[in-house]
């Protein structure tokens, strides 16, 4: 057998995606490259370790025991690397951090300078929907977790970063007046949902139950960015994060509408599993994060508090 190190992490990379498409996004190579790569890879083995059934790809029982090992392969050559940059005396390894999927308007800000700072740090960082956040950490798969509505019922201790706050908003075809609506308001607007285990969707039906809003749902979609074009092209309203429409609120793509009661307010924590025994990176990150976030919310975030 003759196979590469580069053709280990795009067969650990594809097996993590389970799609051809979206591993060559995430290695930063073209689809026929992450293709070639797969079967040179493949073609050294008696037994399939991949197959695609219709257009789904599916890892092989073969397949998942050649990743574990790929997998223990790739973390000794990083160990391997950290341990040089740590003999020259700086900080290395890697951090790994979960994020809802509005939390990418946030995190990078909270990231930039400590990376910037920390050369020798690789950072893991998985954008998704709350319920997969929660998986990874409950399955210590990740050193942090960023969430705007805390989980229940699970031993963790948090950070609270910053402010999120959620307003009913729609497109300029419609004028409304500028003094709050009272809940009757939602008999007329048709509302978009965000998919079930989203962080948005679960802070706007507890709002919902809790004030008994008559609600008339119109359709769910599986991204914030699908909502935002969905309001846009005049298919309905919805409850958004007023963190992530900052550009279309600028450009009068959407606006907010006043309604009694909002906006929703919830808080972005960055959250990890009580008694977690910390690396020295996460470590670092964590003191970073606690001592430099009020300047950062200032430097970043000012905006905020216009609305």
């Amino acid at each position: 057998m003759n196979y590469t190190l580069h053709q280990l992490q795009v067969f650990v990379k594809v097996v993590h995606c389970r799609s051809i498409t979206r591993a060559a996004a995430e290695l930063h190579m073209t689809q026929p490259a992450v293709s070639i790569q797969l079967k040179n890879f493949q073609d050294q083995f008696d037994v399939a370790l991949t197959e695609v059934i219709g257009r789904q790809l599916y890892v092989t029982d073969f397949g998942m025991e050649i990743f574990e090992m790929a997998e223990r392969i790739l973390n000794e050559v990083y160990a391997i690397n950290y341990k040089a940059m740590a003999f020259k005396g700086h900080l290395s390894g890697r951090l790994k951090i979960s994020s809802v999927s509005t939390g990418k308007y946030i995190i990078p800000y909270f990231l930039s300078a400590f990376l910037k700072a920390q050369p020798g740090i690789e950072l893991l960082l998985d954008v998704t929907n709350k319920s997969k956040v929660m998986e990874s950490l409950l399955n210590n798969e990740v050193d942090f977790a960023l969430v705007s509505v805390l989980p229940e019922n699970v031993p963790i201790d948090k950070v609270e970063l910053m402010k999120n706050r959620l307003y009913v908003v729609g497109n300029n075809e419609k004028k409304f007046k500028k003094v709050p609506y009272d809940k009757n308001i939602f008999e007329e607007l048709p509302l978009i949902f965000r998919e079930q285990g989203s962080g948005t969707r679960l802070a706007m039906e507890r709002f919902i139950s809790k004030n008994k809003l008559p609600i008339r749902k119109k359709m769910e979609l599986t991204s914030n960015e699908a909502v935002k074009q969905a309001i846009i092209a005049g298919l309905g309203y919805s409850i958004m994060p007023l963190i992530g429409i900052k550009n279309e609120l600028n450009n009068k793509d959407l606006q907010i509408i006043p309604v009694k009661g909002f906006p929703i307010q919830t808080t972005w924590c960055l959250i990890w599993l009580k008694n977690r025994n910390f690396s020295p990176v996460a470590n670092a990150y964590l003191q970073y994060i606690r001592n430099e976030k009020e300047e950062i919310i200032h430097h970043s975030f000012d905006w905020f508090t216009k609305y």
